[in-house]
């Protein structure tokens, strides 16, 4: 088993398709087709489902897979760290539960790279492809996080994947709404006060529950509800239905505007359930790539500066 054949195998997962695959790794179908036989024979099972329409992971294979991701991303590190410069692009990936300052931290890591020799990807995704993303190798970074709530149920899911969190910040809850809302000018903000306005969410698919839930007290009673994908479509609901979400209360405006604020929510029942502590899950054991320290490097950044002005106020 060559590293080689592991990125064949890698590749192949990710297209779907032989021939795609082939292209993608300038081989000849047939070559990679031979190289990937020898490779199931070597490990004594089947990789892939072969069909008229494209290939499928079997069972077997889907552990594979994780593995094999996991030893080609260290491989590339140690190249990366070690290795004489070559041709290939370095890949360097972040998921992330959807917060602007993530994005922004990745804005700034990337300015410090050419983007010619490296291939950088973020996503704005549901809590479980965050941690299942980290677990397969497809992102190295991913960013969540844990309140008393979810915790136990988050933790053990890291543990099953063997994963680990580390802390950026703690965070108070805020209700997060347009300037134009009727409650924009309020000091804080109570539960009570919200009831005549939608509460917007990120959906979780089909397989979410209360624990994946991005934004904190999801098990409150809420009247009104509007789940969206996307951080854009959540601002547009904010100022065409007045609605709200629950959240950090760090907002980057360079990246949202500055039509939304973020006021204090007050807990009059002095509920745990809502603090955050936000941070990011990585691989255990892992050595981590110059663009992941540096990028963890630019969210403490980012986050400091925001607890600095917090402070202040």
């Amino acid at each position: 088993m060559t590293i080689q054949q592991l990125k064949y195998a890698v590749t192949i997962s990710e297209t779907g398709s032989m021939n795609k695959a082939a292209e993608v790794l300038y081989i000849a179908q047939p070559s990679l087709t031979s190289s990937i036989q020898e490779l199931e024979r070597e490990l004594g099972i089947t990789v892939f489902n072969r069909s008229g329409r494209g290939v499928t992971l079997t069972n077997d294979g889907m552990e594979f897979i994780q593995y094999a991701r996991q030893v080609v991303q260290q491989y590339d590190t140690l190249l990366e760290k070690y290795g004489q410069e070559g041709t290939v692009k370095k890949k360097f990936g972040v998921s992330t539960q959807h917060y602007s300052f993530a994005v922004k931290s990745f804005v700034e890591m990337v300015k410090q790279f050419n983007t010619k020799e490296y291939e950088f990807a973020i996503r704005e995704t549901m809590t479980r492809e965050v941690i299942g993303d980290v677990a397969t190798g497809r992102s190295e970074i991913g960013i969540l996080y844990l309140s008393d709530f979810n915790r136990k149920a988050i933790e053990k899911l890291l543990r099953a994947n063997d994963l680990e969190f580390h802390h950026l910040i703690d965070c108070d809850a805020y209700v997060y709404l347009w300037k134009g809302h009727p409650l924009a000018d309020r000091a804080s903000i109570r539960f009570a006060e919200l009831a005549d306005y939608p509460c917007l969410s990120f959906e979780q698919g089909a397989a979410g529950s209360f624990y994946f839930a991005e934004e904190i007290l999801s098990t409150n009673e809420y009247p009104r509800t509007i789940k969206a994908n996307d951080r854009a479509t959540m601002l547009n609901l904010m100022i065409g239905l007045n609605g709200y979400t629950l959240c950090s209360g760090i907002i980057c405006e360079e990246l949202n505007g500055s039509d939304y604020i973020a006021v204090p929510f007050d807990a009059e029942d002095e509920d745990a359930a809502d603090k955050m502590e936000i941070g990011y899950i990585v691989k255990k054991n892992m050595l981590p790539s110059a663009m992941a320290q540096l990028y963890v490097e630019e969210l403490k950044l980012y986050l400091q500066g925001y607890h600095s002005e917090e402070q202040q106020v």
